[in-house]
């Protein structure tokens, strides 16, 4: 089968890779950029394990072709932290204990990053709004939504 050429800024540096056409993003993300954080559960888009930000906006990987992502700014959840220190919404989940078992997590950090990059004082049905493509299994979400918001400019009481 033949593979094309993809470059794509993936987590700030460029980086290109052969892939086949019919390839998604999320396989190419995994398989062969070997970033896993990036989940995949239901490949249908039900269940936004797999949202990675697509020019900053919250996308399900496993629909995305990889092709899409030609010459476009792919962020997943190994980019949120910088060396040594995790991003705020990473602090924030650990903080309120909103992670069970954590397949759900990093795609529900990219839907709150994409809805604090545009809003940094959101309301809890925004939050609520943005993270419905987001499917947890193990909480009902109450924690989720208090680290989203603590991470945002508001302060949970505690």
């Amino acid at each position: 089968m033949t593979t094309q050429t993809l470059t794509m800024k993936l987590n700030g540096e460029e980086v290109t890779v052969q892939v086949k056409p019919s390839a998604m993003l999320v396989e190419v993300l995994r398989d062969q950029l070997e970033l896993t954080g990036t989940k995949v559960a239901c490949g249908e888009g039900e269940c936004g394990s797999c949202t990675v930000l697509l020019d900053g906006r919250p996308v399900n990987s496993c629909l995305v072709p990889a092709l899409k992502a030609q010459g476009r700014e792919v962020l997943t959840v190994e980019g949120l932290a910088s060396p040594g220190e995790l991003h705020p919404l990473q602090k924030a989940f650990v903080e309120h204990g909103a992670v069970q078992c954590g397949y759900c997590t990093p795609g529900m950090l990219m839907s709150a990053k994409a809805l604090l990059d545009q809003n940094p004082n959101p309301t809890e049905e925004e939050v609520r709004v943005a993270i419905s493509g987001n499917l947890c299994r193990c909480t009902g979400y109450a924690k989720i939504v208090e680290a989203i918001l603590d991470a945002g400019t508001h302060e949970v009481e505690r």
